[in-house]
């Protein structure tokens, strides 16, 4: 008795190409969509519920898994893409595969729909594949030699260019090197010239020396007779001084007489004209209407005067209804300026308080600008504190004020800036500078 016969063995799942499986995993998951719940594998339901192309992107393996293992689900889903593709569907079921269809469409449509030859179609499409892959290699091949050839060829032209411009180069050297030789043999030329003049210099040299040595004995005499003429000269000039200090010391009594007899003339004149005594002063009636338009005094230029000595401020000083105008920050930024401002005008107020009870002068200390103001201003019985207007300078006040003063008054204006100086110099103020009142200030 014969054995039954054994049932063929089932050939093993093919291996897809990369571009086949995702197209039959794109054509399940859009296929998807027409199935129901019950078609679909327990572990596919929750995967149908995105979106096509959300399907295919994660649940991808999960369908290949599935279309492989489960062939009534591979069913379905071949018979939802068979009506969805139509025609060319149609065609791959009966085994034939259209010319003009794409092999990766025809190997999907293949593999889902298994007509009898669908391992052929599959060979048959990774063949193509493959032969596309072959000739994309060989055209990115064909265009990276003709690339190599374009680059060798403009290397080429790179390098003609090259060697004309060296050629060209080497022909501007060898003029140069031709030009410096000529120089050279015309430096050496020149060379020879200068040292044959140096030599004849270095005569000349010997032969001037010479005479320079007798010039200088000359010089000698005649030097030793102009210092002889220079001794009687300041004899001359010795008695010429004695001579002048005796007129001087007429003249001075003169003088003397000539003041006395106007100062009794002008206690006349005051007693005759019942003039009193006024509290008000010049600088009190700039102070008071700053704000005006200033009123131009035209002064007499003859007493402007400049000294640093403090000596030279006490005899300032010493005149008789002096007034002492001071540029503040001038004089406290020299003196103190390491304080802050309110320091150094407290300071300065106090300094000027003393010097105005030892010497009866009247004083004002001019600031810049109340706007800055930084502290409460500083106040004093003896000494009158002003601060510029917006927009205006202590020096524009010192010069208002200097102006204000009659001719004949004595002003004496502190103040190291030189066109502070030189303008009140013009209108008729004694200047001195800060350095003067703050030595006179340290012995206070």
């Amino acid at each position: 008795m014969s054995a039954p016969p054994q049932p063929e063995a089932t050939p093993p799942e093919p291996t897809l190409p990369e571009p086949v499986r995702a197209r039959v995993i794109t054509l399940v998951a859009a296929a998807m969509t027409e199935m129901a719940a019950d078609e679909l594998p327990a572990a596919l339901r929750k995967v149908a519920r995105f979106a096509p192309h959300r399907r295919a992107r994660l649940g991808g393996a999960a369908i290949a898994t599935h279309l492989a293992a489960d062939a009534l689900f591979r069913q379905r889903a071949a018979a939802r893409v068979r009506t969805a593709v139509g025609e060319l569907a149609d065609a791959v079921a009966d085994g034939t595969s259209p010319g003009a269809a794409d092999p990766v469409e025809v190997a999907a449509l293949a593999y889902l729909l298994r007509p009898a030859n669908w391992r052929e179609l599959l060979d048959e499409a990774e063949a193509a594949l493959q032969a596309e892959a072959q000739r994309q290699q060989t055209a990115e091949r064909l265009a990276q030699a003709e690339a190599r050839a374009a680059r060798a060829e403009h290397d080429r032209t790179v390098a003609r260019v090259e060697v004309d411009k060296l050629r060209a180069e080497l022909a501007r050297v060898r003029d140069e090197l031709a030009t410096l030789r000529q120089q050279h043999r015309d430096t050496v030329r020149r060379l020879q010239q200068a040292e044959a003049a140096r030599r004849r210099a270095e005569e000349l040299l010997a032969t001037e020396r010479g005479r320079a040595a007798r010039a200088a004995a000359d010089q000698e005499a005649e030097l030793r007779r102009l210092r002889h003429r220079l001794d009687e000269s300041e004899a001359a000039v010795g008695a010429a001084r004695a001579a002048a200090r005796d007129a001087r010391s007429v003249d001075d009594a003169r003088l003397w007489l000539l003041l006395e007899t106007i100062s009794q003339a002008a206690v006349g004149l005051r007693r005759e004209l019942a003039l009193e005594p006024t509290e008000i002063r010049p600088a009190d009636l700039v102070a008071d209407r700053y704000a005006e338009r200033p009123h131009v005094m035209e002064r007499q230029p003859a007493r402007a005067m400049s000294a640093d000595d403090p000596a030279r401020l006490d005899q300032l000083l010493a005149l008789p209804r002096v007034h002492l105008i001071v540029d503040g920050y001038n004089v406290t930024k020299r003196g103190y300026g390491e304080l802050d401002l309110e320091q150094q005008r407290n300071r300065l107020v106090t300094g000027l308080s003393g010097l105005a009870a030892q010497t009866g002068a009247e004083v004002t200390v001019a600031f810049d600008g109340v706007g800055r103001l930084l502290g409460p201003p500083p106040s004093s019985r003896r000494v009158r504190v002003l601060f510029s207007p917006q927009g205006q300078t202590a020096d524009e006040l010192i010069r208002r004020l200097v102006r204000a003063e009659p001719n004949g008054r004595p002003v004496v204006v502190i103040s190291s800036d030189r066109e502070v100086a030189d303008g009140v110099g013009r209108a008729g103020a004694y200047p001195l500078s800060a350095d003067a009142l703050l030595r006179r200030l340290a012995r206070t």
